[in-house]
């Protein structure tokens, strides 16, 4: 099998099942963690870190796919690069309180490293940057040839996924911050600290891809941003469960942007209803 055939077979794996993995996925996966930490499940059930990883990569699946023919020796060297200043600013944190403030997690998140930072902590924080970084290419249009606006775009972008995700992790127990913020128990050094952190992931994901190849990319392949769908349905529907009304705001201006995008509408979403691709 060539990379071509196999990269062929990905992609109609994902057409076929874009609803569930965007939707039903998060859905379920949003309802499991809030029932988790309200005590409504069995302790084999609640929290279970295999289910939060394979229910994570499944989430992930779009964007790996999408990405995959762009990933070559540069992108592969620079992603491991930014793989491992994750696990490093992450024990940092952890250990010092710098640069996101002092906190803890709550939860195992599967394997730890050191007992202290989760082993899969890049599947869920790299996806976050590249979703941010596929977004503003494809908002800015044109825009996204100069430098400065496409990296600062794509800097805000994070800033605001971290908006909608932290208030909703810390709501669920994945882990809290000594002592508890403003927002929703989220303290400002932690937006300063991923005003670094982001800085310096979207700089590296900025470099590891040939821009204009990845733009044309995410214009034709229709799920490539899906990812960014599954993550605003999962931790938009756990703030809306706990009321947390600005971050659900924030989620909100996601869906306006995608929709302004002209990627996802409602003849999209109907062919993407299972059984209603063969009937195109």
């Amino acid at each position: 099998m060539t990379r071509a055939s196999v990269q062929r077979r990905l992609e109609a794996l994902i057409r076929e099942n874009r609803f569930t993995i965007a939707v039903v996925f998060p859905v379920v996966g949003a309802v499991t963690l809030v029932a988790s930490a309200e005590g409504l499940l069995p302790p084999l059930l609640s929290y279970n870190p295999l289910l939060i990883l394979f229910g994570t990569l499944v989430m992930r699946s779009p964007l790996v796919v999408a990405l995959l023919p762009e990933i070559d020796r540069r992108a592969l060297a620079l992603l491991g690069v930014l793989t491992a200043y994750t696990y490093a600013i992450e024990l940092v944190g952890v250990r010092t309180g710098w640069p996101y403030g002092t906190f803890e997690y709550g939860i195992r998140l599967g394997p730890m490293v050191g007992g202290e930072v989760p082993l899969a902590l890049p599947l869920f924080f790299v996806p976050l940057v590249l979703n941010a970084t596929l977004l503003t290419l494809l908002a800015l249009g044109e825009r996204a040839a100069r430098v400065v606006p496409r990296i600062l775009a794509a800097i805000v972008a994070v800033l605001a996924i971290d908006l909608v995700l932290d208030p909703a992790a810390v709501a669920i127990g994945f882990w809290a911050y000594v002592p508890p913020g403003d927002y929703y128990g989220v303290p400002a050094s932690n937006y300063r600290g991923w005003l670094l952190s982001g800085t310096v992931a979207v700089v590296l994901v900025d470099l590891a891809f040939d821009r204009e190849a990845v733009l044309e990319r995410v214009r034709t392949c229709e799920f490539a941003l899906d990812d960014l769908v599954s993550f605003l349905v999962l931790w938009g529907t756990i703030n809306a469960l706990y009321g947390q009304w600005l971050a659900v705001g924030v989620a909100g201006l996601f869906c306006f942007v995608l929709l302004r995008t002209d990627r996802y509408d409602l003849e999209m979403v109907r062919t993407a209803l299972p059984g209603n691709r063969d009937r195109r």
